[in-house]
C-alpha cells in the first residue's frame, strides 16, 4: 500500500527530474548545478540529497526514464497492430518496423540528453559501469518486445533476441544522433532510421 510519505517522495523526485530535463534543456549536463536544478523546482539542496545521491545519478534516472518512454511507446505500438492482425503470417518486415517506430518517443532534447550521458559515461569509469548496467536493461526490454513479435508471426531469427535487440538499438541512437545533427525536428526523428532498421531487421532474418 503506497503510503502519503511515499507518494511525497515520489512526487518530489517527480519534481526533479522534471526541473533536470528544463535546465538541461537551456545549459547542457554540465552547466545543469544542483543548486540550479532545485531552484527549478523549488525545492532546497537537502531535498535534492535526501533523494538523490548525487548530479550524475539524478541525470542517470532522467536517461533512464528516457529509454524507459521510448520503449513503452513501442510496446503500445507493437500491441496496436497485433489488435489489428499485422503480426499475422505474411507481413512485411520491413513495412512492420516502419509502423513500429512511428511510434518511437525522440525528440532533440532526449538525442541531446543521452549524447551527453554517454560522453560523461566515456569519461567517468564508474558513471560509465552505471550507465552500461541501465544499457543493459533496456536491451532485455527491447529482446522481449522481439521475443512477442516472434512468437506470435512466422518470422524467425537468425540470431538471439537480445544481440538482435542490441545491434537494433545501436543503429536507432546512431541515425537520430545524426538527424538531430542535420536539425530535424520530432516528427522527423521518429522517422529517421526506419529505412535502416528495416534492412538490418531483413539480414536478421532467416530465409
Amino acid at each position: 500500500m503506497t503510503t502519503p510519505a511515499t507518494r511525497s517522495r515520489e512526487n518530489t523526485r517527480a519534481r526533479l527530474l522534471d526541473a533536470a530535463a528544463q535546465v538541461f534543456a537551456e545549459v547542457g549536463l554540465d552547466g545543469a548545478s544542483v543548486e540550479a536544478v532545485c531552484d527549478r523546482a523549488g525545492f532546497t539542496r537537502g531535498a535534492f540529497y535526501s533523494n538523490f545521491e548525487s548530479k550524475d545519478e539524478l541525470f542517470l534516472m532522467l536517461a533512464g526514464s528516457v529509454a524507459e518512454q521510448r520503449v513503452s511507446a513501442v510496446r503500445a505500438r507493437v500491441e496496436e497492430i497485433a489488435a489489428e492482425g499485422g503480426l499475422s503470417e505474411g507481413c512485411d518486415p520491413v513495412e512492420l518496423v516502419q509502423r513500429i517506430m512511428d511510434a518511437g518517443g525522440d525528440d532533440r532534447l532526449g538525442v541531446m540528453l543521452m549524447s551527453e550521458i554517454r560522453i560523461r559515461a566515456l569519461r567517468d569509469a564508474q558513471f560509465g559501469a552505471a550507465y552500461l548496467v541501465q544499457e543493459r536493461e533496456m536491451v532485455s526490454s527491447i529482446a522481449v518486445i522481439i521475443t512477442d513479435i516472434v512468437s506470435v508471426s512466422a518470422l524467425e531469427l537468425k540470431i538471439p533476441a537480445d544481440e538482435a535487440a542490441r545491434m537494433l538499438m545501436i543503429i536507432w541512437e546512431g541515425m537520430t544522433v545524426r538527424g538531430a545533427m542535420a536539425g530535424q525536428d520530432s516528427d522527423q526523428l521518429r522517422h529517421s532510421g526506419s529505412e535502416e532498421l528495416g534492412r538490418l531487421v531483413q539480414l536478421l532474418l532467416a530465409e
